[in-house]
């Protein structure tokens, strides 16, 4: 009946003049039962190679193997022929993932997806086993405890990076154009906190968050109101760290961006169907009121990352700062299978709200700072002041004047007050012993956030870029406000 009704609308378009040609009813119909029979019949003898090859390998292959471990292969070789992050996941590693959005999970601490037959490495996350041995973005991994990865596919070579907790591993690793070298590590359980935050000198804040899971945006609600509380109503600006930042939950890229955002498009998706497409819009108000952002991106920032970079560049709310993106533009749906586990499958690309996609482009920052090191050199010059017969500055005479006056018995008013008693504001709090820590936001650990000291600016030479930057947008503005007065 479906068929019928297809015909006879097929049969009903064809039978309509368009421009200079015009449709005969009865070859439109003919040509799409001609049509759909061979599809049918494709589909059939596709599906009976399959059943062949199937039962010529449980027949024949040198060694007994479970029908349960083919079809599995199968579906695995099925999905990542589609692209690098389609993949089959059996019940066990479907518990797993699950497990790692949430925020804790066991192996390496490293973010990985397929090149060219070999484990390429995202990003490793901070503070874990991959990340202290000196893993880097776009590290290739040829070699597992001496097994080519060559022939596996990325589950199965995760499977074998996974392992008892304290177990050592030893991969090799292809970087750019050094030769292969071997890292060793032990397996850990990687409990990550996807938010960490602290204070830079004049009134700076600086979050940093490792992946999208389900505590981030909580986790930066509470982060970005302790900065708020720390800077006493001062706050200049905020760095947002998002490299090597491998992604996570699309819902929490969004909420984080709508952090930062008074209205407008966050992201859309468009898919196979057209009207499958979505679109997000920010709903909330900004939680820093306009101070200026700064975000750091890197090759390592990936997918969620980028979501929120690319929507922070196009509404001008951010300045980004670093190097190119990875370039991972698209969705992937997990679609549970009962009593089996679930498949990720491509389902949509991810677009920014000016309709780019980033795609195999990655998001390039608007700044681009390389990664440096950053060696401090004497300066032997000489000045003013060490010419022999300079002119004294004569407000240094002015700032000895109090000293000479105090040798002289006249002491002036200084930390003490008149009567002599410390001031109020001088005397710690009552039953509090010196040296404790009586920050508030310090009394309470943040949902998904810590206060950390993660940063060296002196060794980060991006990170220094962006808190002179916007030093340098805290002084343009005062110097304006300074003048309008």
């Amino acid at each position: 009946m479906l068929r019928t009704s297809l015909l006879a609308t097929a049969a009903m378009i064809g039978g309509v003049a368009i421009g200079a040609f015009a449709f005969r009813p009865d070859l439109v119909s003919a040509q799409s039962v001609t049509a759909e029979k061979t599809g049918e019949t494709n589909t059939y003898e596709q599906l009976n190679l399959f059943g062949e090859v199937f039962e010529r390998i449980r027949s024949s292959y040198v060694e007994p193997v479970k029908d349960d471990a083919l079809v599995e292969s199968a579906i695995n070789g099925m999905l990542s022929g589609l692209d690098p992050h389609s993949s089959y996941m059996n019940a066990k590693d479907y518990g797993d993932m699950q497990i790692q959005t949430k925020g804790e999970f066991g192996g390496l601490g490293i973010e990985v997806t397929m090149q060219d037959g070999l484990i390429k490495v995202v990003s490793p996350m901070d503070d874990t086993p991959a990340a202290k041995a000196g893993m880097q973005p776009n590290d290739l991994i040829s070699h597992i405890d001496g097994d080519p990865v060559l022939g596996l596919s990325l589950n199965q070579a995760v499977d074998k990076m996974r392992g008892e907790v304290g177990s050592s591993i030893t991969v090799t690793v292809i970087r750019g154009n050094q030769e292969p070298f071997d890292v060793t590590m032990k397996r850990a359980v990687i409990t990550l906190k996807s938010v960490r935050w602290e204070m830079q000198d004049n009134n700076i804040g600086y979050v940093r968050i490792t992946s999208f899971s389900e505590q981030t945006d909580s986790g930066l609600k509470s982060a970005i109101a302790a900065i708020k509380t720390a800077s006493k109503g001062n706050l200049t600006g905020l760095v947002l760290d998002l490299r090597n930042n491998p992604g996570g939950l699309l819902d929490q890229a969004i909420a984080v961006s709508d952090d930062f955002l008074d209205k407008g498009e966050i992201v859309s998706t468009r898919g196979r169907n057209p009207d499958d497409g979505q679109r997000w819009n920010a709903e909330g108000g900004d939680l820093l009121d306009g101070k200026p952002v700064i975000v750091l991106i890197n090759g390592g920032s990936a997918s969620a990352s980028e979501i929120v970079s690319g929507a922070l560049q196009d509404h001008h709310r951010a300045i980004l700062m670093g190097t190119k993106s990875f370039g991972k533009g698209s969705v992937q749906s997990i679609i549970p299978i009962p009593n089996h586990g679930a498949i990720r499958l491509t389902t949509a690309r991810y677009y920014t709200p000016s309709g780019r996609s980033i795609q195999a482009k990655g998001i390039d920052p608007d700044i681009i700072v390389e990664p440096a090191k950053i060696e401090t050199q004497d300066d032997n010059g000489k000045h003013e002041a060490d010419l022999r017969g300079a002119l004294a500055n004569p407000d240094d005479a002015q700032k000895k004047a109090p000293e000479i006056n105090n040798q002289e018995g006249n002491p002036q008013p200084g930390p003490e007050s008149q009567n002599g008693e410390p001031k109020k504001e001088d005397q710690p709090p009552a039953n509090v012993q010196p040296g404790t820590n009586v920050d508030q936001n310090q009394q309470k650990p943040h949902v998904g956030s810590e206060k950390i000291a993660i940063t060296d600016p002196e060794k980060d030479y991006q990170l220094a870029r962006a808190l002179d930057l916007l030093q340098g947008l805290a002084l343009v503005k005062n110097s304006g406000a300074s003048s309008a007065d």
